[in-house]
């Protein structure tokens, strides 16, 4: 590994190196949650299509109902990771939470269901990247993306390293309880993955969307790029202030208060949850070396595996 000048904010609990704007709290809380035999939960490596798919989940329970008020969507889609017990308490259900926990540490119960995305390592990189430089809490805004590389090289990212986490996830791939898709997927065929979702949650919900075409074109109108881009992208900006109809998070208080002792730059470039959504976009990133690189670990890592076959190497 190369020398790296820069690093993002992590701390580590139960081997899991997590944001230290995180209140430990509530990721312990998250660790130690019981699963009710409804819950489902969105499990993704960071940067994988994770907010893109609670827009999905949320919008099917929904029945393609809109949200009043983006904040909304912390409550019917909470990231336990963040938000611990507070944010699983107060989900109304039916509902998903998100969580970026690898398999072996996931409040597990086989009646619970589980969504799992994956996403081309490449493109995962250079999005993961650009969100550390964003949000300032992980005290990275300026960060160089040949840092960024090695770090994801070697696994020294938050929630540790990609290839472990998909490989950890893949065995289940066809559990009864899970339904796994690629961020590829979504972007090849996005109503396809809706309808599949939909089965998978229940018949109730399939039946909405046969009932009422509204229902389906609402779900992917509500979950396209432009709409997420402009509505959730300032979601979990800890530079907004407590709204008083809606009392901020426990966890979201705990992040506001760090981020702001980190006397970060008054010119920041606004922080995008929802950045480009494209595919293809390390091709702009990476340098011939550091792609020849990541081929290697791909091939090496997952060699016994059909993810040979979604990302053909370039």
């Amino acid at each position: 590994m190369a020398k790296v000048t820069k690093r993002p904010r992590y701390v580590k609990m139960n081997g899991i190196l997590y944001p230290e704007m995180f209140s430990p709290k509530c990721f312990k809380e998250a660790l130690e949650y019981k699963p009710e035999p409804d819950d489902v939960f969105i499990c993704t490596y960071p940067k994988c299509g994770t907010t893109w798919m609670q827009n999905v989940a949320m919008y099917i329970f929904r029945k393609g109902k809109e949200i009043k008020d983006p904040y909304e969507f912390i409550k019917y889609s909470p990231f336990i990771d963040m938000l611990g017990k507070e944010g699983i308490d107060g989900m109304p259900r039916p509902g998903a939470f998100k969580t970026h926990l690898p398999y072996s540490h996931m409040p597990f119960s086989p009646e619970a269901k589980y969504i799992f995305v994956a996403r081309n390592p490449k493109d995962c990189c250079v999005s993961f990247y650009h969100h550390a430089r964003n949000q300032p809490g992980f005290g990275f805004w300026d960060g160089e993306f040949d840092d960024f590389f090695e770090l994801f090289m070697a696994g020294e990212l938050e929630y540790n390293d990609y290839f472990d986490h998909l490989l950890e996830w893949y065995p289940h791939r066809n559990d009864r309880n899970v339904l796994y898709t690629t961020y590829e997927d979504m972007k090849k065929d996005i109503k396809a993955v809706i309808l599949k979702l939909s089965k998978f949650f229940g018949q109730e919900y399939i039946e909405a969307i046969e009932k009422d075409n509204a229902v389906l074109n609402n779900i992917i109108h509500y979950s396209g790029f432009d709409y997420m881009k402009k509505k959730i992208s300032e979601v979990y900006d800890v530079r907004c202030e407590e709204s008083s109809s809606e009392p901020m998070y426990e966890g979201l208080k705990y992040m506001a208060e760090f981020t702001a002792s980190l006397k970060y730059p008054d010119d920041l470039p606004e922080l995008q949850f929802v950045r480009k959504g494209i595919v293809g976009d390390w091709k702009n990133h990476f340098s011939a070396e550091q792609t020849e690189r990541l081929n290697s670990k791909f091939l090496e890592k997952l060699k016994d595996t059909e993810v040979l076959q979604w990302y053909p190497l370039e």
